[in-house]
This record gives structure tokens, C-alpha cells and sequence, in this order.
């Protein structure tokens, strides 16, 4: 990859890492259902008139939205609100490329070979250690609740590969537009209006600065670059830059919040970042390093990747 590059997709990691923190900023001004809406109408609108038509049948469109916006962010953000650490948050998402890859053979019919479900076995046993690491000082409700926002991002992911939308970002603006009014309805009910109301009426900068970083840097810009990248460079090159999100999450969790990685979760980590990489990875076709040698960008679906269809980010976009 040329170094702009390489930076580039550092850069989108690195957003998406931080990301975690700013979502439990977020949570300190909104309600998690209602904070979740606001993230999605913000990255639709006005985005959704600009991008064009959507290049998928819509049954596709709808079934991400229910199943990535209105279940796994919202379960993410409930479980983030209930007392699960941002930097902890970022890690156990990746447990998703295991439920992908599970979702995709019991559906698919994709049957992993030896080393992905070695890979598969690694990464749960990291899950298991952050569980109990977790559950000496923190909710385990919490720590389930993010499990289940992952094993729902596999289900998505699922969708999308069946979907294969060619244009990942004009896909996931469209997508954004689903979630916003039953959110809002699920917010209204299990929130409550009282509730809703008086975080709109009070908010302030911080609240609305992290509802546009996550519509706008993590979603709308983390996707653009992100489905650059994956347009330029076949996906077995770009997906590696993945894992840096869990780094980014937990680093920035500790900096900004205080939050304690302890030497069982440092050990979680690197059991399930690299049970990620060996399941994600090790299928793949090793792709060529550098651009195309005449300049021009070559249209072709990327290979999905762990975390999504075509163009969909891999590993841990939140």
C-alpha cells in the first residue's frame, strides 16, 4: 500500500477505536435507544439525498437496518449504559468474526477449515478470560448484553454477503434510515418521553459534538475511506488494519477515562485479537501490496470481510 494509504486506514482505525469513548460521553446526555437514533438520523440525513440511489434490493437494506442499527448498536449502547467499559466494549465486538463465520456455515453452508476454527477456538477462550476478568469487578448482565450486540453483528454481516452491495458507503446511509423511527418507538416505551425530552431540552455541546462524530467521522468518513480502500487494494491487505480498533479502543479508554486494563485482559486481548486475525485472515487469497500499476482504480466488489458485505469495515467499526 502506498504510505497515504497506510495512514489513511491507520487514521479510520484509530477513529473507530476512540469511538467506544465518545459513546460513553454520548451516554452521559442521552438515553442508549435514543442516542442510537439521533447517531442514525444524523449519518442519514442529508446524506441520503446525495449518494444516490440505493444499488440493492431494499428487502436488503431493511433487514441490515433492523438487524445492525435497531439491534446491535442498540444492545452495544444499552449494555454500555448498564456499566460495560468502552475499552472492554471494543474488544469483545471482535468476537463477532467467530459468530460470522458459525451464522455462515449454518447458513451458507462455509465450512471452516483446521486453522480457522483453531483461530475460532483461541478467540473464544479470550472472550472467556475477559468474562471473568470482568466479572470481578464489573456487571457480567452488561458483559452478555455486548456479547449479544456481537452475535447480531454476525447475523448482519451474514445479510451483507448475501446482499454484496458494490458501494459499502452509499449502502450504509441508506441502512442508517431504517433504525431512526423504531429506535425512536423502542426509546419512547422503554425510556420514556419524560426522559427523552429533558436530554433534548438540556442538550450542549458535548452531547451534539458525540452524535456528529459518530454520524459523521465514524460513519460517513470511517465508510468513504474505508470503501476506497477496499476498491483499491483487494480486502486480504486491508482488513489487517482492523485490528487496531480493540488497541485504539482500550488505549484511548485508559487515557481519557481511567479505565483499567489489567494483566488478565491485556492477556484476553491478545488471545482474541489474534484468534480474530487467524480466523479472519486465513482463508483469504494474499492480495498484491501495492496500488494498480496505471493509477486507475479498479470497480469490483470486495471480499467480505469479517465484520460485513463488500465494502463493509472489518473488525470492529463500531
Amino acid at each position: 500500500m502506498r504510505p497515504l494509504h497506510i495512514a489513511l486506514a491507520v487514521l479510520v482505525a484509530f477513529f473507530w477505536g476512540l469511538n467506544f469513548v465518545v459513546i460513553e460521553v454520548g451516554l452521559d446526555h442521552f438515553p442508549p435507544l435514543l442516542f442510537t437514533a439521533l447517531r442514525f438520523l444524523v449519518a442519514a440525513l442529508p446524506a441520503v439525498f446525495l449518494v444516490g440511489r440505493p444499488q440493492v434490493a431494499f428487502k436488503w437494506i431493511l433487514a441490515v437496518g433492523l438487524v445492525l442499527g435497531v439491534a446491535k448498536f442498540g444492545l452495544l449502547f444499552v449494555g454500555m449504559e448498564q456499566g460495560m467499559p468502552p475499552g472492554l466494549s471494543s474488544l469483545v465486538l471482535q468476537i463477532q468474526a467467530v459468530f460470522t463465520a458459525c451464522i455462515a456455515a449454518a447458513v451458507l453452508g462455509e465450512r471452516p477449515g483446521r486453522v480457522r476454527l483453531a483461530g475460532m477456538g483461541v478467540a473464544l477462550c479470550g472472550v472467556a478470560l475477559a468474562a471473568v476478568d470482568e466479572g470481578g469487578s464489573g456487571p457480567l448482565g452488561a458483559f452478555a448484553i455486548v456479547l449479544a450486540a456481537a452475535f447480531c453483528w454476525g447475523i448482519s454481516n451474514v445479510i451483507m454477503r448475501k446482499a454484496a452491495p458494490p458501494d459499502g458507503l452509499r449502502f450504509m446511509v441508506w441502512v442508517s434510515c431504517v433504525p431512526v423511527l423504531p429506535l425512536l418507538a423502542l426509546s419512547l416505551v422503554f425510556e420514556g418521553p419524560e426522559r427523552d425530552w429533558e436530554a433534548l431540552r438540556s442538550l450542549d455541546w458535548a452531547g451534539a459534538g458525540a452524535v456528529v462524530y459518530i454520524a459523521w467521522i465514524v460513519t460517513i468518513f470511517g465508510f468513504g475511506v474505508w470503501g476506497y480502500l477496499l476498491r483499491t487494494y483487494d480486502a486480504s491487505t486491508v482488513a489487517p488494519f482492523s485490528l487496531l480498533v480493540p488497541v485504539a479502543g482500550m488505549s484511548s479508554a485508559a487515557l481519557f477515562l481511567g479505565e483499567e486494563i489489567t494483566g488478565l485482559r491485556w492477556v484476553a486481548a491478545l488471545l482474541l485479537v489474534g484468534g480474530v486475525a487467524v480466523t479472519s485472515l486465513s482463508g483469504r487469497r494474499a492480495g498484491r501490496t501495492a496500488g494498480p500499476r496505471d493509477g486507475a482504480v479498479p470497480h469490483r466488489p470486495a471480499v467480505p470481510a469479517p465484520s460485513g458485505g463488500a465494502s463493509a469495515p472489518p473488525s470492529g467499526s463500531p
